[in-house]
C-alpha cells in the first residue's frame, strides 16, 4: 500500500517585510515497492516535503510567492481607469445627496424638541452669523474665480472649442468627433450626428445662477417678486454670503443670532428695508465675475504665453472646487431634483419656474433638496482627445476614449500638466486599436 503523505502546514510560509514569501523545504525519494500482475517489481518514487530548519544538506526548494497586497493598495489610490459618475435619467428624481432616513430621523428630533419648547441649537452660520474661519476661504474662491474666467477666455483664443447647435454636447480639437450620440430635436434627420458650431465661454464654464439675496433668512423671493432681485453666478453668492463684501450687492451682516423651534423662526432680529437692486452698467468690477461678453473683454495672448495661462486656468480651476465644497460644508445651498437651478440660502424661493418632469403636479414649483458640487460647479466632462489636430474621434471606438472636465482638457491641450486624479478618468494607458480590431478586444 501507498503511505500516506502528510499536508504541507501554512506555517511554512514566511512573509519577509517586502511582501515576498519564502520557505525552505526538503527534498527527499522514499522507494516503494508494488508487484504487478505480471509479476513484474515496480518502484515509485514519492516526493515527501518536510519543513526543516536552517540551511542542511541536500536538495533544497525555494518558493518564491509576490504579495498582492501592495498592488491591491496602489490601485485603490490611483486607479488604472476610472469611470465617470452615471448619467441621471430626466424622467425621475434626483437621488438625496444626504440619506432620506438620515434626514428624517433629524426633522423627527426637531420636531421633538419644538414639543418640549426647546429651541434648536444651531452654529455659525445656521444661525445667520458668519463662520469667520471661512472668511479667507471666500475671498480666494472669488480671486480664483476672476482668474478663472480671465483664462479661458484668453485659451478660446488659441484653443479650438466646438459645441453642437442641438445638444450640450462640447468638444475641444481641431474638429468634431463623429459619435453619434445626439439627442437633439432634429437628431434623427442627422443619424444622431452632432451639429459643430463654434463653442464660446459657457459651453466650458457653464453659468449656474442664483438670486442675490441681502438676507438669505428674510423674506422668501415669491413668483411675483422675482425680477425685484438680481440674478449672478452661484458660486459669487456663495461667497457673498460667505462674507465677501461688495458695495454693488451689499449683504446683511448679523450681530445676535436668530432662534429657531422646528420649523418656526422665533427671532431673526426684525425685518429690514432690502436696497433696490444693482442696475446700472457703469461698473467695471461686476463684470470680472461673470462670463458674459469675457470673450471680447480679453485680447488673444501670444502663443508662448499660452501654456503659462494654462497652468494658472487650471490653477484656479482646482482651487475654486476646493473652495466651494469648503464652504458648501457649512452654508445651505439648494437645488432643484429635477432642474437645474440652485438657490444659496437656507431655503428655496418660491419662483414656479421648473419645467422638468411632473412640474405641472408641483404646479411649477422646484423640488429643492440639500445640492452637491457638481451641481453649483458643474465639471462639464468631455471626450478627452489625444492628438488635437489628428482624425476625429469614431463612435465605433468610444468604450476606449476617456473623458476629462473641458476646463482640464483645455489647459491639457495649451500646455498645462494634468493633475493626477483627472489621469484615471482620461484612460491614457489605453491603447487604441483599429476599427476592424475593435471587436476583437475582450
Amino acid at each position: 500500500m501507498l503511505q500516506q503523505l502528510p499536508s504541507v502546514s501554512p506555517n511554512t510560509w514566511h512573509q519577509c517585510e517586502r511582501g515576498v514569501c519564502m520557505g525552505i523545504m526538503e527534498f527527499r525519494r522514499h522507494q516503494i515497492s508494488s508487484w504487478s500482475s505480471d509479476g513484474i517489481k515496480l518502484n515509485f518514487g514519492l516526493q515527501k516535503l518536510q519543513r526543516v530548519g536552517p540551511l542542511i544538506s541536500g536538495a533544497n526548494l525555494c518558493a518564491i510567492q509576490m504579495s498582492r497586497c501592495d498592488n491591491t493598495n496602489k490601485q485603490k489610490e490611483f486607479p488604472q481607469n476610472a469611470n465617470l459618475p452615471p448619467i441621471l435619467p430626466k424622467r425621475r428624481k434626483k437621488p438625496y445627496p444626504i440619506p432620506f432616513k438620515k434626514i428624517k430621523q433629524v426633522a423627527k428630533e426637531n420636531k421633538r424638541l419644538a414639543q418640549m419648547g426647546i429651541e434648536t441649537p444651531l452654529d455659525p452660520p445656521k444661525n445667520g452669523l458668519l463662520a469667520t474661519d471661512l472668511i479667507p476661504v471666500a475671498y480666494d474662491v472669488l480671486e480664483a474665480w476672476k482668474v478663472l474666467i480671465k483664462g479661458v477666455a484668453q485659451l478660446l483664443h488659441v484653443i479650438p472649442v466646438h459645441g453642437c447647435s442641438e445638444c450640450s454636447e462640447v468638444h475641444i480639437a481641431e474638429m468634431g468627433h463623429e459619435i453619434q450620440n445626439c439627442l437633439g430635436r432634429t437628431s434623427s434627420r442627422r443619424h444622431s450626428f452632432h451639429s459643430w458650431v463654434r463653442g464660446s465661454i459657457n459651453d466650458v464654464l457653464i453659468p449656474i445662477e442664483s438670486y442675490h439675496l441681502y438676507d438669505p433668512f428674510g423674506r422668501r423671493i415669491m413668483h411675483e417678486t422675482r425680477f425685484d432681485y438680481d440674478r449672478i453666478p452661484a458660486v459669487v453668492e456663495l461667497c457673498i454670503q460667505a462674507g465677501v463684501d461688495i458695495p454693488e450687492y451689499p449683504s446683511r451682516r448679523r450681530t445676535k443670532p436668530i432662534r429657531m423651534m422646528g420649523k418656526k423662526v422665533i427671532d431673526r432680529g426684525g425685518l429690514v428695508e432690502e436696497p433696490k437692486p444693482w442696475r446700472s452698467g457703469n461698473s467695471t468690477t461686476l463684470i470680472d465675475f461673470d462670463t458674459y461678453g469675457a470673450y471680447g473683454r480679453y485680447p488673444p495672448p501670444p502663443l508662448e504665453d499660452a501654456p503659462n495661462i494654462a497652468r494658472q486656468t487650471i490653477a484656479a480651476y482646482e482651487t475654486v472646487r476646493s473652495g466651494v465644497r469648503r464652504l458648501m460644508k457649512k452654508y445651505t445651498v439648494k437645488a432643484c431634483g429635477y432642474c437645474s437651478e440652485v438657490h444659496v440660502g437656507p431655503w428655496g424661493h418660491n419662483v414656479k419656474l421648473c419645467g422638468e418632469y411632473k412640474h405641472q403636479w408641483r404646479d411649477g414649483k422646484h423640488g429643492w433638496q440639500d445640492a452637491t458640487l457638481d451641481e453649483v460647479f458643474p465639471p462639464n466632462y468631455v471626450w478627452h482627445v489625444r492628438d488635437p489636430k489628428g482624425p476625429p474621434l469614431k463612435g465605433a471606438l468610444k468604450r476606449f476614449y476617456g473623458k476629462a472636465p473641458a476646463v482640464v482638457e483645455m489647459c491639457m491641450h495649451a500646455g498645462a500638466e494634468v493633475p493626477e486624479k483627472y489621469k484615471p478618468m482620461m484612460r491614457l494607458d489605453i491603447i487604441l486599436p483599429e476599427i476592424d480590431e475593435a471587436g476583437l478586444v475582450a
